[in-house]
């Protein structure tokens, strides 16, 4: 089964995608799993788009060079746009030499947009559609899981909730057997990095401009201290696990910037570390109830000892009983991870669907 790919947005992630291709090349090859980039568009790029493919040394050179286009110029059958709109990108994604959209855009999370649009483009044309985007996600999952079946396309996003810590994997596959009733999760690297700094003693503007320095906190880090970030994922989880509708605004949300350093470093004394939780419980009637607040977590407690832009989850099971998931939650090549994952998994699926054939 050969993958043509259309990358929406070459920025870390898909950059990150791009060096994981040509490192696995032998391992795609004897999984069966060619895959091929023909299209490309971004903001600073243009529009790129080559039927037989674009060479990944050339995209990786173009992305090092400043964006410069020229070694993508040169390379037989390849087309460049410099002029980029949405509706070029639309036209780009509905191509014949597409099979999956990669969406990777930096996206309002209050619109989801551009990348909603990219998405829905890419299912009515019936493209499979793999995104690291919450925005859509948690805005549309249920309106875009429907276009996909109507389509005959898979949707996927293991990288919108934990980077390339698998985690929506786990649930659609190792933990099938067991009922979920509720999660717990820090899913947010930066405000954990942020929190644990405080605990060592930091003032917290110096402990954000730390992060910033570091790159696990963006110019603008009002969405991972003030919990929207982890609002998102959670909604993500919550509507993935149970199906629950929810919305941001079932999700009240409080962040950690009211915290002190002096509330931090007591509870450190104390043996209890301070965490931005993201949480979600299905109740006997079917409901289900939501938060991200931070939480005084006791030692011994599955999330107490997360440290730094690590992210961890903690599902109730009926069977197993407390089942926690840890590993990275940032990171452009621990993202692009989990793109791979989703091709892969998409692979198999289709290689299953010519069996049955």
């Amino acid at each position: 089964m050969a993958f043509r790919l259309a990358l929406i947005g070459f920025g870390g992630v898909n950059q990150g995608l791009v060096e994981l291709l040509k490192a696995k090349q032998d391992m795609l090859q004897k999984a069966g799993l060619p895959v091929s980039i023909t299209a490309v568009a971004d903001l600073r790029l243009g529009l790129i788009s080559n039927p037989q493919g674009i060479g990944l040394d050339a995209l990786l050179d173009c992305a090092a060079n400043g964006f410069s286009t020229d070694a993508l110029q040169h390379e037989p059958g390849t087309t460049v746009q410099h002029e980029i709109d949405l509706q070029h990108t639309l036209a780009l994604i509905s191509a014949d030499y597409v099979d999956v959209v990669v969406e990777a855009t930096f996206t309002d999370p209050n619109s989801g947009e551009p990348a909603l649009s990219h998405c829905r483009a890419a299912l009515t044309h019936g493209k499979h559609v793999i995104t690291t985007n919450k925005g859509p996600i948690a805005l549309a999952q249920r309106s875009l899981a429907q276009l996909a079946t109507e389509h005959g396309v898979q949707l996927k996003y293991e990288g919108a909730v934990m980077s390339g810590t698998p985690v929506l994997r786990q649930i659609s596959t190792t933990l099938r057997g067991c009922d979920i009733t509720g999660f717990a999760g820090i899913l947010n690297g930066t405000s954990n990095y942020v929190l644990e700094r405080l605990a060592q003693g930091h003032e917290f503007d110096a402990a954000v401009k730390e992060a910033q320095a570091l790159g696990y906190a963006e110019a603008n880090p009002a969405a991972d201290l003030e919990g929207a970030d982890v609002q998102l994922k959670v909604v993500i989880l919550a509507n993935t696990l149970w199906d629950a509708g929810l919305t941001r605004a079932d999700v009240p949300c409080r962040g950690i910037s009211g915290l002190t350093g002096s509330d931090i470093r007591a509870a450190r004394t104390a043996g209890d570390n301070w965490k931005l939780v993201g949480s979600a419980s299905r109740h006997a009637d079917g409901t289900v109830s939501a938060s991200v607040e931070p939480r005084q977590l006791p030692a011994g407690h599955s999330l107490h000892s997360v440290a730094g832009v690590s992210n961890a989850i903690s599902f109730e099971t009926d069977v197993l009983g407390n089942i926690t998931i840890s590993g990275p939650g940032a990171g452009r090549v621990e993202t692009a991870f989990a793109i791979l994952s989703d091709l892969i998994e998409l692979a198999e699926q289709a290689q299953q669907q010519e069996a049955c054939a």
